[in-house]
């Protein structure tokens, strides 16, 4: 999720308020990539597919993020800092260019969106309330999955990711707000019956993806702009977590993760409308951006998805111009771990 300042946060968390309730094969175009060989020089310009949303009058702000295809080929994306009555969670027809709501509470704001390999349910992050909800496909049957504290302490859940069998992996940015390494990961059971943190002392943990083999977590610590890897064992144990990459993203920050087939993983950046691309060992291939025409009034790029099975990637970018949707042509084929989570 893009880092809001403190009076948005204040407005994240006053969502859930009655206060604020009260006033309130994919197609697509596609990237043109510079000529050469990939490397930082390597730039990938995004083109845009149609505008979702405008700033609210109610929050002062629009932020998409989550971006998650369904079965059935819809892209569904949230809105986080959407008020009651606006969309919430959105499903995107990127071939027909088309948006339906689906789902809208006065209460929620939700930071990221995936569906579960164990129940199909899309799930979603609640920032503000500490909490991480479930829905159907079609936005009904609201269940509160997992709420409460975690070692003593509640979270402020940003992203997640699913293995295989279906647990949840989140990136709790519990410290952000008060500037302290005070962040987490934290693995959730299917059932969500047990908590247990992974990793600790982490500064605004955000991102967070499975490599491609689901033998180990990246993610990402807005406020470090660096990249760590954290082994998984098969029933959720973990080794030592190592910083693998470090991001020189000037005045950018470190968002949202995704990692397609072949391992690559695409860094989300808050602060400018651009992503970057490395390979697992680290190495720079490419930057993806918004053409520097189309980029007044867009100031970052939360978040990714990539096609299943193929090469069509959709970037949520916001700002004061609104909440878009841009594509470009990733650089291997999309999978479950390609939802930025």
């Amino acid at each position: 999720m893009r880092r809001l300042p403190l009076r948005s946060l204040a407005v994240l968390a006053a969502l859930g308020s009655l206060a604020l309730a009260g006033c309130g094969t994919q197609s697509g175009g596609t990237g043109e990539q510079t000529a050469g060989a990939p490397g930082a020089d390597r730039t990938i310009r995004a083109q845009q597919v149609m505008r979702l949303t405008e700033v609210h009058e109610q929050t002062g702000m629009t932020l998409l993020e989550g971006p998650t295809f369904g079965a059935d080929g819809g892209l569904f994306v949230v809105d986080v800092t959407a008020p009651e009555g606006e969309p919430k969670v959105m499903r995107v027809d990127v071939r027909k260019k088309t948006k339906r709501a689906v789902h809208t509470d006065g209460r929620g704001a939700y930071t990221s969106a995936q569906f579960s390999p164990y129940d199909g349910r899309l799930y979603l992050t609640d920032f503000a309330h500490g909490e991480i909800v479930s829905l159907d496909a079609d936005g009904g049957d609201l269940r509160t999955f997992f709420s409460g504290e975690v070692d003593g302490a509640p979270m402020n859940p940003d992203d997640l990711a699913f293995d295989q069998d279906g647990n949840l992996y989140v990136s709790d940015s519990r410290g952000l707000t008060e500037g302290k390494a005070l962040g987490r990961v934290v693995r959730i059971d299917r059932d969500g019956e047990e908590a247990t943190v992974l990793a600790d002392g982490l500064a605004a943990t955000n991102g967070v993806s499975f490599d491609a083999e689901y033998r180990g977590l990246w993610f990402s610590e807005l406020t470090e702009n660096r990249i760590s890897y954290l082994p998984v064992g098969a029933k959720g144990g973990v080794t030592a977590r190592h910083t693998a990459i470090r991001v020189d993203g000037g005045i950018a920050q470190t968002d949202s993760i995704a990692v397609d087939a072949d391992g690559n993983l695409y860094q989300a950046l808050h602060g400018r409308p651009a992503m970057v691309v490395y390979d697992r060992h680290g190495e720079r291939l490419a930057t993806v951006e918004v053409p520097a025409r189309a980029a007044e009034g867009l100031e970052s790029a939360t978040n990714v998805a990539i096609a299943p099975g193929g090469t069509k990637a959709y970037m949520t970018v916001s700002g004061p111009a609104g909440g878009y949707l841009y594509t470009f042509d990733a650089l291997a084929k999309g999978t479950r771990q390609s939802n930025g989570g």
